[in-house]
């Protein structure tokens, strides 16, 4: 066999082995894959709320902000233990109830060939009011009301989500993702009011850029959007119920 016919070959060869470690690697996980679910016994008709885990899950998303990192952060993976406490055991700012209905998330993300440290993420948290708590992530809490839980939360995109104190210095993510989980304890428009202008002031802090759920530069627009969207979540939830119609 000639020489240009083996040099064809190993081509060939190499190129089956990049596809196949593309398609293993590249493809996304979804939660529950090659699981099956057990029906949850609180949902009558198959269908439940999901829980305060499945909230950061879903915070993280299933990559990270600037396309670098770690992909493996998928949605339902971003904390292993579901209902636990945070490293250490805090329950500060875990909330009343782990169901919810809408989330709406912010990301703080370094810019292009730079990465976030632990020690000045810790800082300008500290800086920005937040408290190290529950699941390990950082918490907004209710001014002396902290039994109400977090009015958002702070999490590290990078898996498994949590900021561990014991590794901190050494700790490098290319995003942190803001998370507000509503129902919140306050209005849903004021508990977004608290958390937009705390990741600006962290974005400052942090040199980094604030994008939306969509991974883009958050402009007036979107945030006007938000606040309107907001607005009707928070109408929608005062207002009395429609009470049936009786029977003749």
């Amino acid at each position: 066999m000639s020489e240009v016919w083996l040099l064809r070959l190993g081509i060939l060869i190499a190129g089956l082995i990049l596809i196949a470690a593309i398609y293993f690697f590249g493809r996304p996980s979804r939660p529950g894959q090659g699981t099956r679910r057990k029906r949850d016994p609180r949902a009558a008709d198959g269908r439940r709320e999901p829980t305060f885990s499945e909230t950061l899950a879903a915070a993280g998303g299933d990559a990270d902000p600037t396309g670098e990192g770690d992909r493996q952060a998928s949605q339902g993976s971003l904390f292993a233990v579901e209902g636990d406490a945070a490293p250490g055991g805090s329950e500060l700012g875990r909330r009343a109830s782990e169901e919810f209905d809408k989330i709406v998330t912010l990301y703080l993300a370094a810019r292009a060939g730079h990465k976030l440290h632990g020690p000045d993420i810790v800082v300008a948290a500290e800086k920005a009011g937040l408290v190290y708590g529950y699941m390990g992530v950082f918490h907004r809490l209710v001014e002396h009301h902290p039994e109400r839980g977090p009015v958002f939360s702070v999490a590290n995109i990078m898996k498994p989500g949590s900021f561990d104190m014991a590794d901190i210095q050494s700790l490098e993510t290319p995003a942190i993702a803001f998370f507000l989980t509503l129902p919140a304890p306050m209005p849903a428009l004021d508990a977004w009011e608290a958390m937009l202008p705390t990741a600006q002031r962290m974005a400052e802090l942090l040199d980094g850029i604030v994008l939306d759920e969509q991974r883009n530069a958050l402009g007036r627009q979107r945030i006007a959007h938000i606040r309107d969207e907001l607005r009707a979540y928070d109408r929608q939830r005062e207002a009395p119920p429609l009470s049936k119609p009786g029977r003749w």
